[in-house]
């Protein structure tokens, strides 16, 4: 996927979760040199108290100061029993797998695995007989803390609350499932103190507290389907484990079997989301609400994660899940907290995602900037699996993805770099991430859609690959374009062959047709617009074919605009091969409008595609005209 602007990767002055600043302000007790001990790591254990400062001179207490059903605050508190000072203090626990601290304040606080060390700053270390120090941190996750070991020892102070967590409750039911509403019920939990209400959870997300073992959930979307689990709360708001998970397909849609591609309500309609849109572009996720995008949609690309030895990486941490959004910006109207544990894109998502439960959104990694690690993750593809599963499943924000793509460009061939990995590597990938993700996530690909012969759909196995993904989007755009700068003019896009085009092979037809023959079935190949135009001066004839000087001006690069400038600035004067094209004074455009993308859907559901995607939703209209000319072609 060539992206439209510069990848660039911005901090913009935003802190990573691990070093959100305390809850509250310390006026007399901060040296500058220890703000960096604020700071959370992510790997490496920092060495225990030494033997003189013998545990049963201290204990350790830890309280849940509050929790918001996503994440909750925790804090410990030191206290030296003994009769000589401590010089320095070290606390240990250990939290059950997916429970974790995700930032800290008033102590360095490391982990390995499930196993957490605290260990004091430069001015609480000191602790007289009889004095406390205490320490503070927001957390993830349903566990509580265990194995408490202060310098060494066992904290003997204990844990409070003293009472247990409750169980977990019974896997629910769904009763009286219409297309739009069912009601869950579930067997209760057990507390030693009692259970005090419990959590429900649509997708990953919350949706609902309620005190009784019940829920009726409303606004559904017909012919989809819906997973539910619930948690249970006691009297001191610890949360226990999950319950078992349901999955629930709502009727009507005209069906829901994935595998028909006949079937309406089974069709694919995905829009990439790009990371660095919320920068220079001012594009962010409350758009798609805004435009009328969210409501016509099913799945949703987030771009992009990066590919670094061998593994997959954050491509833009602050846009990602830091930058702080107010509250007109935001999906929901209400605006981040500096304290909150996600923030950023994905925490915009997870807003999106309860207001339309129905979007899937999948993290993809690569496109044409970031490409360059997949030859090395291909030397290792389970230990690339692992990595990736890792990040996408992260428990800060597990519940926002449904799954992973991979936008790899292109296997055993050159795009911005030259990949000999193997014509197996692919396969080898796809298999991995499979076997990783399991059946319940989604694995995608983006792949290209040179059907050329002996080109880049002939130079790796996608055939072989295709059993272990749920989809391929087949790029079929950016087939000729101003990097090329003398042209010939012509459509970047052309869904068939026509008498003068310059590379044969280079549409959307012969792309479709050789993926085919490479035994992958139509219900699995989703067919690529481009929200954008690609264009070039210098030009004198109106029709394909032109010379030219190169490329057009545009907003963010040369060469490239957006459709919805292009509507205004140079309206199309002709239409070849299924897609259009505009000449302006001496500037020739080609981009796809409305009335083409009527065409190029109809022939997707002719050819028995499972649907359309779409590079990417800040180019279209503030009414997400072209968006709604998918959705409405596909039906």
């Amino acid at each position: 996927m060539q992206q439209s602007a510069p990848r660039l990767l911005r901090t913009y002055g935003g802190a990573p979760l691990s070093t959100a600043p305390p809850r509250r302000i310390r006026l007399f007790r901060r040296l500058a040199a220890t703000a960096a001990a604020l700071a959370l790591p992510v790997a490496g254990l920092v060495g225990l108290a030494g033997p003189a400062q013998a545990a049963a001179s201290a204990t350790a207490t830890f309280t849940k100061v509050s929790d918001w059903g996503s994440g909750f605050e925790g804090k410990w508190t030191v206290k030296n029993t003994g009769t000589t000072t401590l010089s320095s203090w070290t606390v240990e626990w250990d939290y059950p797998s997916g429970t974790s601290v995700t930032s800290a304040w008033d102590a360095t606080v490391t982990s390995s695995g499930t196993h957490w060390t605290a260990k004091n700053v430069g001015w609480n270390g000191t602790l007289a007989p009889g004095a406390t120090a205490s320490f503070g941190f927001n957390g993830a996750g349903p566990g509580a803390p265990a194995g408490c070991k202060v310098n060494g020892g066992s904290c003997e102070g204990g844990t409070t609350p003293t009472d247990t967590p409750p169980s977990a409750p019974g896997t629910p039911t769904a009763t009286g499932v219409t297309e739009t509403a069912l009601t869950l019920s579930w067997p209760a939990a057990t507390d030693d103190k009692g259970v005090k209400n419990y959590d429900v959870y649509r997708g990953g997300s919350k949706i609902a507290t309620v005190t009784g073992t019940t829920y009726a959930d409303s606004g559904l979307t017909k012919g989809t389907t819906y997973s539910y689990t619930v948690t249970a709360r006691d009297s001191a708001d610890q949360t226990g484990p999950s319950s078992g998970s349901v999955s629930v397909t709502t009727p009507g849609g005209g069906g829901t079997d994935p595998g028909n591609p006949g079937d309406p309500g089974a069709r694919v309609k995905l829009g990439y989301f790009t990371d660095w849109g919320v920068y220079q572009r001012n594009y962010h996720v409350k758009n798609l609400v805004t435009s009328g995008t969210a409501a016509k949609i099913t799945h949703i690309n987030y771009a992009f994660g990066n590919v670094q030895n061998g593994k997959c990486t954050i491509g833009d941490s602050y846009a990602d899940y830091d930058k702080a959004y107010t509250a007109d910006q935001s999906v929901d109207g209400v605006a981040d907290t500096w304290d909150q544990p996600l923030r950023g894109n994905f925490n915009q998502l997870r807003k999106l995602k309860a207001k339309y439960p129905g979007i899937k959104v999948i993290y993809s990694f690569g496109g044409w900037t970031w490409s360059g690690g997949f030859g090395q993750a291909a030397q290792n593809p389970a230990a690339f699996a692992q990595s990736c599963y890792d990040l996408v499943e992260d428990p800060r924000w597990a519940d926002v993805f449904d799954g992973i793509d991979i936008d790899w460009e292109y296997p055993n061939a050159c795009g911005l770099s030259c990949d000999t990995s193997g014509a197996a590597s692919f396969k080898n990938l796809m298999s991995a991430l499979r076997t990783k993700f399991g059946g319940s996530n989604l694995v995608t690909a983006a792949i290209s859609a040179d059907g050329s012969n002996g080109g880049k759909l002939d130079l790796a196995d996608y055939g072989g690959a295709a059993p272990y993904v749920d989809f391929y989007n087949v790029m079929t755009y950016d087939f000729f374009g101003a990097w090329d700068a003398k042209g010939p003019t012509a459509p970047h896009s052309p869904l068939t062959s026509y008498t003068g085009i310059p590379i044969a092979g280079f549409n959307s037809e012969a792309a479709i047709t050789k993926l085919k023959g490479k035994g992958i079935p139509g219900s699995k190949l989703n067919l690529g617009i481009g929200f954008y135009g690609r264009g070039w001066t210098g030009v004198t004839q109106d029709a394909p074919g032109g010379t030219a000087t190169g490329p057009a001006p545009g907003t963010y690069e040369q060469g490239i605009e957006d459709y919805k400038v292009l509507k205004g600035s140079c309206p199309t004067t002709g239409t070849v091969a299924g897609t259009a094209y505009a000449k302006c004074g001496s500037n020739w455009w080609s981009y796809d409008t409305p009335a083409t993308i009527a065409g190029k859907m109809s022939w997707a559901k002719q050819q028995g595609l499972k649907g359309a995607f779409f590079w990417e939703f800040s180019g279209d209209t503030a009414n997400g005209e072209l968006a709604s000319a998918i959705h409405t072609g596909l039906q």
